[in-house]
Parts: C-alpha cells; structure tokens; sequence
C-alpha cells in the first residue's frame, strides 16, 4: 500500500458514526428542495434549508433557466476570461451592482470561489487580513493563499479587533473580513462599530452577505443596506445558492477594485464560467425579491415566531436574531442521536458538531424559508422538543 492509502485508510470516523447508526451527511433527497422533501418515499419537513425565500422551485425562476438553455445551451465551455462572458453576465453584474449599492459588480461560478479568490489577491507580503475567528470557511482559506499576514479577532468583538488592529503597521493595507449574519451562530456583524474602528484605522472593509442576501437591506440587499454604511463598506460578496435559488456568487466594489480582480483572481480566470441557466436563475429570483417584499416579511414573521417558542420550551439559541437558529446541544453524540431521531419523525435539521465547531459549542441548525407555515414550525418545534426531553437535553 502507498503512503498516501496508508494514510488515509486510518482515518475512520465517518465508518464508525454509520457503525453506530448515527452518521448524518450526504442524506438523499428525492424531490426538489422545498418545505417539504422526499427521503426514501417518505415525506420530511425540511428545516435544514438556505432557501431562505422558498424560491427554488418557483414556476418563473424554473422557465427562466429552460429559455436559458435554449438560447445557450447547457454551459460556456471555458472561463470568463476567455470564451465563457455571456451578455446575461455582464447583465447580471449590472443588476447587482446596482441592488447592493456599488458601481461594479464581478460573477463567479460558485461563493466558495469569491471568498477564496478575492480574500488571497488584494493583499501583499507586508499586509494585514483581520478575520473574525467565526468567518465562513471559505474566507479562510482565502487567507490562507495569500502571503499577507492574518489576524483573528473574538468573534463579534469590537475590542478584540482593535486590539489585532493596533498590531498592525500604520501604513500596511488592512483588510477586514466579516460575515454580515454569521451562517451558524445567527447573529449579525456589529458593523457600525466595526466601520468606525476601521476609519480610525485605515482599514478596508469586506462583508459577505451569503446569509444576509434576501434577509435584510432593503429589498434583501444585505448587511450594509441594513445598517445604511452601503458607502462605508468596500466590497461586499454575495452567493445565489441561498434566498437567489441558483448556484455562484458575486464581489462588488468600486470600479477600480473589481477590474483589479478581474484580472487577477485565480480562481475566476481559471474556472469555467457561471452557467447560463445559473445566471438566468438568479436574475428571475432577484425580480420576485423585489416585487414581492411579503416574502422577507413572511420570512421574519416565521423567525420571531420560531425563536420565541424554542426559547418558551428552554433551548438555548445564543445569540440568533436572524432565519438561523442554533439549538445549542453541547454534546456531539446526542446532537448526532437527536438528528437521526428527528428525521426518523420527519424532521430534517443539521448538526453541527466537532471539529467544525469546539465540542462544548456543538449544535443543531434550524433554519426557516418564508413558506414555511406556521404548523410546519409548531409541528417541528413540538417533535424537537420531545426528541430533546427524552435524550435529556432538555429537563
């Protein structure tokens, strides 16, 4: 056996969760990605969705990428830096510049790829990228590739970050990279206070909006439309594979940035473009977000409801004010056990537990769409309740 099978035939957890009954990923779902899925022919309420707008089987968002693939077929057969710049991308960067409040806006074929091309490329050897310690993990990575110097703060503290800002040369390009709503935790970036601290301090401010996108700004356009600081903040990325029902993300920026990137960002210039059902997609979900403002509405209805009853039945939810709601087990066996028991009961949730998050912070993910009913979430919260009274997680 080679090295590298060696290796890595040692590495055996996900064999022994499955042994025990209790492996919980790469689940397979029969229908489209709605309230309710399909799970081997059995009906499962879905709250482990970013389909924050319910829009991924929309009838218009659906006919919109067919008449796409008519008129382009099914891709673009190369990057957008050579072959692969349909005028439905060019029109899409247009119309996105203009939702988030910038003067240019740059598609790339997935939101993993933004963080990762964009974080690496804008700072040099004699820099500073500041993370929070609970950024997503693509921004991570990003930082990882470049050569510049990383700095994590406390999650979601000011002074924490001023004190990693004091760190850093005067002169040194400081970029500050933030979730706009933290995609496990559920909070939202402190950013009027992040914003201040970064004029004091020179620094340039980068926010992704994977989770913000559709859930607040207005008409969803995000975390500094939120905050009205849409000037005060430098870039702001943003995925489709959430409220937009699609899959890619964007960068936006002023004009200067994004032709920068344009032209230097690995992972754009060497990476097939975007399809053009894809892009066709986003710009449909984007009109219904917009002309019909009740589905945010809804959304938040669903949100206050939810949060306000898990916190009636004694579950700790942290700090969420937003769609994501943490159910805080702080056991990973029994977040394990309590996902296999609730999706046995119809209930679809995500656990989140270590290494993804310390064993003491482990947790299940619930997260709400605007057509979610209000007995789909009362169904949901009573059989999660139960689940978590008779593995005790809950007195």
């Amino acid at each position: 056996m080679k090295i590298l099978q060696e290796r890595l035939s040692k590495y055996d957890a996900p064999q022994k969760a499955m042994a025990a009954g209790i492996y919980p990923y790469f689940r397979e779902i029969e229908s489209d990605q709605d309230t309710v899925v399909k799970i081997k022919g059995k009906d499962v309420l879905m709250f482990g969705s970013n389909s924050y707008l319910g829009l991924t089987n929309h009838p218009s968002i659906k006919e919109a990428a067919k008449r796409a693939v008519d008129k382009y077929g099914t891709g673009c057969a190369g990057s957008r830096f050579l072959n692969g710049t349909l005028d439905i991308h060019i029109e899409l960067e247009e119309r996105l510049a203009k939702l988030v409040g910038k003067d240019a806006a740059l598609c790339y074929s997935t939101g993993f790829q933004v963080n990762l091309g964009v974080v690496s490329v804008l700072t040099g050897r004699k820099d500073h990228i500041l993370l929070d310690e609970l950024d997503h993990a693509s921004i991570i990575e990003g930082s990882r590739l470049s050569f510049s110097r990383v700095l994590k703060f406390k999650h979601n503290d000011m002074k924490s970050l001023e004190t990693k800002l004091k760190l850093c040369s005067p002169d040194s390009l400081k970029l500050i990279v933030v979730d706009g709503i933290f995609s496990m935790e559920g909070d939202i970036v402190k950013l009027p206070e992040l914003v201040k601290l970064a004029e004091s301090y020179n620094a340039t401010v980068m926010v992704d909006d994977a989770h913000s996108l559709g859930v607040i700004g207005k008409n969803g356009s995000g975390t500094a439309s939120h905050f009205g600081l849409t000037d005060k903040v430098d870039l702001i990325m943003g995925t489709f594979s959430k409220s937009l029902a699609s899959l890619g993300g964007f960068i936006a920026s002023d004009k200067d940035t994004i032709n920068y990137i344009k032209h230097n960002s690995r992972t754009l210039i060497f990476s097939a473009s975007m399809t053009p059902a894809s892009a066709a997609s986003v710009m449909a979900a984007m009109d219904i977000m917009i002309s019909e403002p009740e589905r945010i509405s809804r959304l938040w209805d669903n949100t206050h409801y939810a949060l306000k009853r898990f916190r009636e039945m004694g579950f700790d939810t942290g700090k969420s004010e937003t769609p994501i709601i943490p159910l805080f087990i702080r056991d990973d066996i029994k977040a394990l056990v309590l996902t296999r028991e609730l999706l046995s009961d119809g209930i679809f949730v995500n656990p989140i537990v270590s290494p993804a998050v310390p064993k003491e912070n482990c947790l299940i993910r619930y997260s709400l769409m605007a057509t979610h009913t209000r007995e789909q979430i009362e169904i949901s919260i009573e059989k999660i309740t139960k689940a978590a009274k008779e593995l005790k997680i809950l007195p």
